[in-house]
């Protein structure tokens, strides 16, 4: 399918995947409305969505708050008109074993990474539903599909999305709206910089990868779907092997 013209809005799009995400679908012909706490950030990706001659929204927003989410979509309604692509990607991560785990970050983990994308999803639904088009992508992990030791909130978290994109693509089947999972495994990025800082990322998947994986989505015949799309680093073992 040729995604010339279409409208993306991209969460956590302000550095790594997000920002990975937004230039390859600015590439593809798509105006970009990018969303991040950072604004700064946002203005980078802004500007390399700009180089690809393509329109760009930079919209700050913690899309744990809802009102602002709601907000936030609003405006991008308004400025590039209907979002054909919701692309949830904005993460966190603390990785500590269960025992010593921080009440805190657990609940900032299950706030951004599964309430934010319902938060998303929600405030995109009705105008995806009203024109019965859409499509919505979750970037979750294999953590979403295997448990890793001092990862407990991060399993948690990607699990419910998991089950959370299943059940919307049951929901939305009748509406003519596309829901899919993709589950990278190591990625070089930022949160895993600061969570594993003493592996080595040499061989690691980039933000690229998972871009491209994204880009298959949004490009499936209307005929054709896939639940979820796998990814892990070319010298691990297939999952359950």
């Amino acid at each position: 399918m040729n995604l010339e013209g279409k409208t993306v809005l991209i969460t956590g799009a302000g550095r790594g995947i997000g920002r990975g995400l937004a230039v390859a679908f600015a590439r593809a012909g798509c105006a970009i409305a990018a969303t991040a706490r950072s604004e700064s950030e946002l203005t980078g990706t802004a500007e390399q969505v700009q180089a690809q001659g393509q329109r760009a929204l930079a919209i700050p927003c913690d899309v744990t708050d809802a009102e602002a989410v709601q907000a936030m979509v609003e405006q991008a309604l308004e400025a590039l008109g209907p979002i054909d692509i919701l692309i949830n990607n904005a993460g966190y991560a603390k990785f500590e074993p269960i025992h010593a785990a921080d009440p805190a970050a657990w609940r900032r983990t299950l706030d951004v990474n599964l309430t934010g994308p319902f938060n998303c999803i929600q405030a995109v639904l009705p105008s995806m539903m009203a024109r019965r088009s859409g499509r919505i992508i979750n970037i979750s992990s294999l953590a979403g599909l295997k448990p890793y030791p001092s990862q407990g909130a991060y399993c948690a978290s990607k699990h419910g999305l998991n089950g959370l994109t299943k059940v919307l693509a049951m929901e939305m089947r009748e509406h003519n709206i596309g829901v899919h999972a993709i589950c990278p495994g190591g990625l070089d990025t930022k949160l895993t910089q600061e969570n594993m800082p003493e592996r080595d990322k040499s061989d690691w998947m980039t933000p690229e990868d998972v871009a491209h994986a994204a880009l298959y989505l949004a490009g499936l015949s209307p005929r054709a779907t896939t639940d979820e799309i796998v990814l892990r680093r070319f010298d691990s073992a297939p999952l359950g092997g």
